[in-house]
């Protein structure tokens, strides 16, 4: 199989919006280039479900909890990110792109071929633009979700470690919210 041109070549914010929902999904942008994500799990996206309900639940009606729609980091090169949960304000909704400052909080679940990105890149990332929490959940392969709860410090921009949780997080920062993760 040959790869397409575009997929060897960096990409722009401009030419980027003008891309379709379709050619978006499955996809990020990091500084410019093309990153393929492959297709998730049952487990995997069970877990995204029942962490953006109960988020969405918990945050009352300021913000909204959603997955699967680019967040972008910076426009120069284009890094657009797809966090598996998105926190945001919820007059932002219609808001495109969605850009850092509309965010409370992003929550990645790692899987076989994330790990790296997820347990150092994205957190780096996230927490650079100043996402205030970053949740990195962790599947293992005979047990519970564990959760990692981060806390920016806005004078450093790097996060500091929060608590952790196995199977029922229990929390009341950002907001309080009780999620039963045991339920998978």
């Amino acid at each position: 199989m040959i790869a397409p041109a575009w997929m060897h070549q960096q990409i722009t914010a401009q030419q980027y919006d003008s891309w379709s929902d379709e050619q978006c999904a499955g996809i990020e942008i990091v500084d410019g280039m093309v990153v393929v994500s492959p297709s998730a799990s049952k487990r995997h996206n069970r877990l995204v479900k029942i962490l953006a309900v109960a988020l969405e639940a918990a945050a009352g009606p300021v913000w909204n909890a959603d997955f699967d729609f680019d967040v972008r980091l910076q426009d120069v090169p284009l890094t657009n990110r797809r966090p598996d949960v998105v926190v945001y304000r919820a007059d932002t909704i219609d808001v495109t792109p969605t850009r850092p400052e509309h965010i409370l909080l992003v929550a990645e679940v790692v899987s076989p071929g994330s790990e790296t990105t997820d347990r150092i890149v994205k957190a780096e990332q996230y927490a650079k633009v100043g996402i205030s929490y970053y949740w990195r959940i962790e599947q293992p392969p005979a047990g519970v979700p564990v959760v990692h709860t981060h806390v920016l410090d806005p004078a450093t921009r790097a996060y500091h470690h929060g608590e952790v949780f196995t199977g029922l997080v229990d929390t009341v920062a950002p907001f309080p919210v009780r999620i039963d993760l045991t339920r998978l």
